[in-house]
């Protein structure tokens, strides 16, 4: 059992996690677009991936950020039903679902990969699902599963 000094906790407190976010060209982007626009405040911690649709997104793309030393990924695509590609973001919820407990079966924690759903007219969503995100993330802390140990 390891004892958090003043100064540790402190620094934890002042860590930021990095968030790389794949969003569906048609919603969710144009959601982020709309929020910025609106002047809705989110945190700085998310970096934004552009993709046609959230059914696109590989699962190893999701990996291979992770392996890169993102601390969280999120997916955001069109709710059920208002997909521009007809299926493509019920591809991606199934998709995700057998992702997330394969990564889970790996030891890496659930949250660190988020799938929500934003459209285009829902800026304060999409800000909110970020904020939500990111303190989801930064409770889990740094990702340090894939650290090279040599």
């Amino acid at each position: 059992m390891t004892v958090q000094t003043e100064e540790s906790k402190s620094s934890n407190e002042d860590w930021k996690p990095k968030i790389i976010a794949f969003l569906c060209n048609w919603c969710s982007y144009a959601g982020a677009d709309l929020a910025g626009v609106s002047r809705i405040q989110y945190p700085p911690s998310i970096r934004i991936v552009r993709v046609p649709c959230s059914g696109r997104v590989n699962p190893y793309f999701i990996i291979k950020s992770l392996t890169d030393g993102w601390d969280g990924v999120l997916i955001s695509g069109c709710h059920p039903g208002d997909c521009h590609y007809l299926t493509g973001n019920l591809v991606a919820r199934r998709r995700f679902a057998i992702l997330n407990e394969l990564l889970q079966f790996f030891g890496i924690e659930p949250g660190r990969v988020n799938f929500m759903w934003a459209s285009a007219a829902e800026g304060e969503r999409f800000a909110m699902l970020v904020r939500k995100a990111t303190s989801i993330v930064k409770k889990l802390g740094p990702n340090n599963k894939f650290e090279k140990k040599w």
